[in-house]
């Protein structure tokens, strides 16, 4: 026998921890050549074509040679888009939570046997109340503020 028990699964099914690590140095690269203006023009640009603040990043990262826009600017993303009243009217995660709680719900009008989907649908809309929970605290959301599922799929539209 070589020591391992055949019933266990070799890689249990978790979430990995690896991750991207930021630079050590907070300073600005010097091989940099978009001023912080030149950088939050961009980014009230590629906004107003309604992009996301990572949709944002990754296009700043990919096509501008931008590492970090905090790096440059000394604020991040979002909060230069809030400082212009460009931000959307819900946090980016609890969008993309809420739209894959109404494909689910969707996905799940047309295979009603599908019990897997059912039970992530529970798991997804527990997360959405969590996160909704927490951004009342925080005032991103209004109080009054509630996530219901026959008008969900008109907040992600």
């Amino acid at each position: 026998s070589s020591g391992i028990n055949a019933e266990w699964p070799l890689r249990p099914g978790g979430k990995g921890i690896s991750q991207s690590a930021l630079p050590f140095k907070r300073s600005v690269p010097t091989w940099q050549k978009l001023t912080s203006e030149e950088i939050k023009e961009t980014i009230y640009k590629l906004s107003k074509k309604g992009l996301t603040p990572s949709q944002i990043g990754v296009i700043l990262r990919d096509s501008h040679g931008v590492a970090q826009v905090k790096a440059i600017t000394g604020t991040k993303i979002l909060r230069i888009l809030k400082a212009k009243g460009l931000s959307s009217k819900i946090p980016e995660d609890l969008y993309h939570l809420i739209k894959k709680a109404v494909a689910i719900r969707k996905h799940l009008e047309k295979n009603r046997q599908d019990k897997d989907s059912k039970y992530r649908l529970i798991l997804v809309e527990s997360r959405i109340h969590k996160l909704a929970r927490y951004y009342k605290t925080k005032t991103v959301l209004p109080p009054n503020w509630k996530y219901e599922s026959a008008t969900a799929s008109a907040l992600v539209a």
